[in-house]
Order: structure tokens, then C-alpha cells, then sequence
């Protein structure tokens, strides 16, 4: 169902408020630059700092104006199942195509809480589930076997993978099957991961660099490994920069810089990049020419 560049969307805010005007606009440039899927209210998209309603308003929002163009993967975790099961039942009331989903953080959950978790969204809600598999952020790791568990319920598609570990990809495949999906959740090492089997990216990076993300993800599937190659070098340094200080601080800050009026306002705890982040960002925009 997924594959190739999808950006996971920064969500803009103008005065404390989310500024849907820019959004919306947002919305199209990324489809019309080549962008395949969608994901509102992921980890960039500051969902942690928004109410509930805010959040659903933000996905709804993203389906209307992508308006069947492109599918929209709506992010709906939450460490409380119960609150992520009402995202999942709003993201299918507005016409999203799947939930994509973290295993419960803070809580540090069992395994067999993790599979209990996805249990109860899955029986509550027929909406697609991805993984988001990002134990950086969650301190807790799918592991492979509970990977294979969750892959033979009904509605489990994939995964997003940011455990940065390559050898996942392999090892999920043979478990999971080969057509369950899996997306990498690092711009960095995208290019490994397609070429072990990866069918694209839930990317910061396409928010700034839309159309270069998927003219790479688009020479990664159809096997031309020396453009995909060269389009790596050209992006290396921004997938960089993007994660100089804490996201999304640097992805904004660049969005300022190459869309006009593009607000670089961020939510506490979030604070601006610092000066060497913004200089590295800066200079990561002209090697890739955007600047």
C-alpha cells in the first residue's frame, strides 16, 4: 500500500496556534514535488505537545487537502491505549488510509504488553496499523519474534523502522513475510535499508527536500544504485543537520529558510536550534542546492 517518499509533516504554528492556511499549502507543494503518502502528527509533526483535539483537527486537515491525491498515514500513539484508539477511530471518521502507531513510551511495556497494546487498537478499530518501531524515543524495542506476532493480525501492514539497526530489515522480512511493509524511519541510512529490502521512507528530511527525496527513493525501487547513490551525497549533509539539535528545531528553522513565511515556531519544550545547528543547516541547504 505504501512505498517511496513520505514525509512525516512538520505541523506549522503561528502564535501559539496551529496555522492550517500554511498547512494546507504545505500539503499541496509536498504532493505536487512527488511526495507518495503523508504522515500527520508523527514525533516531527509535534504531536506530543498538542490537545486531542488539536490533533485530530490536524489529520483531518491533512486528509481533506490531500483529497485522495496521495494517502494519509495518520499518526495516532499514545503510551495510553485507550487515547490511541480515539485517534485511530478519528483518523478513520476523516478518510485516513492507516494509523501509525508506537508502542506505549514511558511505560516501558513487556513484550507481551506490546502485543496487548496492539491487541486491544487493532480489535477496537479495522483502520490499517503501521509500527513505528523507535526505541530511541520510546525505551522500548518491538523485537523480531513479537514483530512476526503482531504481523498475523489482521489490519498490521508494517513498519516504520528507526531502530537504526540494518539488520533488521533482513530479519523482519523472514519473519513477517515479504509483503509486509517496511519503511525506514531514518533518512540516513534509507539507501541500506532499500537495498535490503526497505519499499521507502517516513522522512524529516522530504519536508525540506521533497522532490530530491523522491526522485531517490524512486532510484532506489527501480534498482538505479548509482543515482540513488549520488543523491545520498547530495542529501547526507542535511539528514545531518536536521538532527543537530532536537527535532524538529532544524527542520523548521530550514523550512523558514527555503519557503517564504514558512513559520519557524516550535512548542515547549522545544526551543529554536542553536546558532552552530542553524550555520550546519545553512550550509547542508547549499550543498544540496535549495538555497
Amino acid at each position: 500500500m505504501f512505498r517511496g517518499s513520505i514525509p512525516a509533516l512538520v505541523t506549522p504554528f503561528r502564535d501559539g496556534a496551529f496555522d492550517e492556511g500554511t498547512y494546507r499549502k504545505f500539503i499541496d507543494l509536498q504532493i505536487e514535488s512527488g511526495s507518495s503518502a503523508l504522515v500527520p502528527c508523527g514525533t516531527t509533526g509535534e504531536s506530543a505537545t498538542m490537545t486531542i483535539v488539536e490533533h485530530d483537527r490536524v489529520v483531518s486537515v491533512c486528509v481533506e487537502q490531500a483529497a485522495g491525491r496521495v494517502p494519509v498515514i495518520a499518526g495516532c500513539g499514545s503510551n495510553d491505549t485507550r487515547v490511541a484508539l480515539e485517534h485511530m477511530r478519528a483518523a478513520q471518521r476523516a478518510g485516513a488510509a492507516a494509523a501509525l502507531l508506537v508502542p506505549p513510551y514511558y511505560n516501558r511495556p513487556s513484550q507481551a504488553g506490546i502485543v496487548a497494546h496492539f491487541e486491544a487498537l487493532a480489535d477496537g478499530c479495522d483502520l490499517p496499523i503501521m509500527l513505528y518501531n523507535v526505541p530511541g524515543r520510546t525505551s522500548v524495542d518491538i523485537h523480531v519474534d513479537t514483530m512476526a506476532r503482531l504481523a498475523e493480525m489482521p489490519g498490521v501492514i508494517g513498519v516504520k523502522d528507526a531502530t537504526g539497526n540494518a539488520v533488521r530489515v533482513t530479519a523482519q522480512r523472514l519473519a513477517c513475510g515479504s509483503d509486509f511493509c517496511q519503511l525506514s524511519g531514518n533518512d540516513d541510512m534509507a539507501l541500506g535499508f532499500m537495498a535490503m529490502g526497505g519499499v521507502g521512507c517516513i522522512s524529516v528530511t522530504a519536508n525540506v527536500a521533497p522532490a530530491l527525496c523522491a526522485e531517490f527513493q524512486d532510484a532506489c525501487l527501480e534498482g538505479r544504485w548509482g543515482d540513488a547513490l549520488a543523491l545520498q551525497d547530495k542529501l547526507f549533509p542535511l539528514h545531518t543537520a536536521l538532527f543537530s539539535d532536537a527535532s524538529p528545531g532544524p527542520v523548521k528553522y530550514a523550512l523558514s529558510r527555503v519557503l517564504s513565511d514558512f513559520p519557524a515556531e516550535l512548542r515547549l519544550p522545544m526551543t529554536e536550534p542553536s546558532a552552530a545547528s542553524r550555520a550546519q543547516v545553512d550550509a547542508a541547504l547549499l550543498v544540496a542546492g535549495l538555497l
